[in-house]
């Protein structure tokens, strides 16, 4: 089948799709022995398609883990600073997988990470508006900021409004709080809280659409079933 060049290393796990267009506009990808740019397309199956020098080899099984994040983890596969990544708690993962997403370094919980890289973009496309629901431990004026939660509000120059905002427990100035958006941008829901004049003790990603974290335990992973893709899938498509 033919398809764009970026697309099939995508699919072979080794890269997301932008970092296979970056390796192709640095001039690292070979189609039967030329140098290729953007755009151009290929057939895995009759084409020899290389990465520095390097045959892209047979297509590995696909693989969809869940990991509960612990803090003080990045969601890269390498960290220039030399922080800890979410890949060095997947050592016993043969195949090279990445994460879905991510969550900062603060914060815990549900991570999906894969290698088919298709599933990876259905997942974090933002046409997609797929749900996300976090735990929050939070102090300041409770009752003030879930009414302030529920608005619309401006954030790095784009309207968010979260679908959803439960109060766990609360008392004057202190509470437990679920929130559940859908756009997904950058530190949304801490930028969120700090406009509701909440400050932020802990945050953890419960689920991503109807799939939940669950009873899995900080820092052990395992992988997504039949049943649990179909979840996703239905996620996505609603």
């Amino acid at each position: 089948m033919v398809e764009r060049v970026s697309k099939i290393i995508s699919s072979y796990g080794l890269a997301s799709r932008r970092a296979a267009d970056k390796m192709i506009s640095e001039g690292r990808v070979q189609v039967n022995g030329v140098v290729i740019t953007l755009g151009q397309q290929a057939n895995p199956e009759e084409d020899l398609i290389e990465i520095d020098g390097a045959a892209l080899g047979k297509k590995p099984s696909l693989l969809y883990i869940m990991l509960n994040k612990p803090l003080g983890y990045v969601c890269t596969m390498n960290d220039e600073k030399g922080r800890k990544t979410v890949i060095s708690l997947l050592d016993d993962v043969e195949v090279r997988v990445y994460p879905v997403g991510r969550l900062d370094i603060n914060s815990s919980g549900l991570l999906l990470l894969t290698n088919d890289g298709s599933f990876a973009n259905r997942m974090m496309h933002p046409s997609n508006m797929i749900e996300k629901t976090y735990e929050l431990s939070v102090t300041g004026d409770i009752k003030r900021a879930v009414r302030l939660l529920k608005l619309p509000m401006e954030i790095d120059n784009s309207t968010v409004q979260a679908i959803s905002v439960k109060t766990i427990n609360s008392n004057e100035n202190s509470g437990i709080l679920q929130i559940t958006i859908r756009e997904g941008r950058n530190r949304q829901i801490r930028k969120m809280c700090a406009l509701s004049d909440l400050q932020v003790r802990s945050l953890k990603r419960i689920s991503v659409g109807e799939l939940m974290l669950g009873s899995l335990k900080t820092g052990k992973w395992r992988y997504l079933d039949k049943n649990e893709l179909e979840l996703l899938d239905k996620s996505h498509n609603s």
